[in-house]
């Protein structure tokens, strides 16, 4: 624990010695997937109880089942809402990948077509920025899923990084963030050298500013949690349905009533982890976005072009 700080309300605060990006709302995603089973296990038992109960002793448990229509109404609008904002979510995580993805493209056919070439050292430069782009698209990954030392693990990335370039993860800054300020002072020192010109420079800078601002939303949907007062009263709702339903059903379908209920508990809790799953697609299960996939391809694009630049035998290259 770290020195203390004086407050003005009273006694000292202990001061933070450690931090990292998104420290104070950084937040994991909910595992629902394997929590369906609890609920579905639980009404399937409700259920077994009811009919036993109704079929063996002279108490009838049945109810009209004109209510179900009522609490079907309200189910399905819950469920739809949640689902669709979910998905919605999901969208704009991969919406927001693409541009990112789109602006690397535009900048680096850019900087390998236009830049500035007098010497050798802009030719460095050029790789560098290049490479720079490409780690931009890794760092933004890594910082989504709180890889704050993606480095040690991820030879390909630790590649692209400037040489001498030492993140402050733990000073509480992405790595995305800074590697922005290499490709910037690239295009200032492009302008300052004649190889871009004023609108040139405000178009680069612009794809530049985009790349950032869908690296903010995509940290926006990952840091933003569906309201935790509309899952519980969501819970709560689905709950009440599913342990109405099969004193609705037991006087008409019997022992049937069972494996009914089963399904219909299956099908609504499993629609409802949809839209947990979903709520945050930057993780590494298999329905969310395909972040790693998408990367090594945009990586493998921009690198080849590079490759073709250095070699100077294409005509695009010059």
């Amino acid at each position: 624990m770290g020195p203390t700080l004086p407050t003005a309300h009273g006694p000292q605060a202990p001061k933070r010695s450690n931090t990292f990006p998104l420290s104070n709302s950084s937040r994991q995603k909910a595992r629902s997937t394997e929590a369906i089973i609890v609920p579905v296990s639980v009404h399937t038992l409700l259920t077994l109880a009811v009919v036993a109960v109704d079929n063996h002793t002279p108490a009838n448990l049945g109810i009209p089942a004109s209510i179900v229509p009522s609490l079907s109404i309200v189910v399905g609008l819950m469920l739809v809402f949640r689902n669709s904002s979910s998905y919605e979510r999901y969208w704009g995580g991969r919406t927001g990948l693409q541009s990112i993805v789109n602006a690397v493209r535009n900048l680096s056919r850019s900087f390998l077509v236009c830049g500035p070439l007098e010497d050798d050292t802009d030719k460095m430069e050029t790789e560098k920025v290049v490479k720079t782009l490409v780690a931009i698209m890794y760092a933004v990954k890594n910082h989504l899923r709180g890889n704050w030392e993606a480095m040690d693990f991820q030879p390909e990335y630790a590649l692209l990084i400037p040489e001498g370039l030492h993140g402050h993860e733990a000073e509480g800054v992405g790595m995305a963030l800074e590697l922005s300020f290499v490709v910037e002072r690239y295009i200032k020192r492009g302008a300052h050298k004649g190889a871009f010109n004023a609108p040139q420079s405000a178009m680069l800078n612009g794809q530049l500013n985009s790349i950032i601002n869908a690296y903010g939303q995509m940290e926006t949907i990952k840091l933003t949690p569906i309201p935790v007062c509309q899952q519980i009263h969501q819970k709560q709702v689905l709950a009440l349905y599913c342990c109405i339903l099969p004193f609705c059903l037991v006087d008409e379908m019997g022992w049937w009533t069972v494996p009914i209920i089963t399904l219909i508990c299956f099908t609504l809790y499993g629609i409802e982890g949809i839209g947990e799953e979903l709520e945050d697609p930057f993780g590494y299960d298999r329905n969310d976005i395909k972040i790693d996939a998408i990367i090594e391809d945009a990586r493998q694009e921009v690198l080849v072009l590079l490759e073709g630049w250095k070699k100077g035998s294409d005509e695009y290259y010059q």
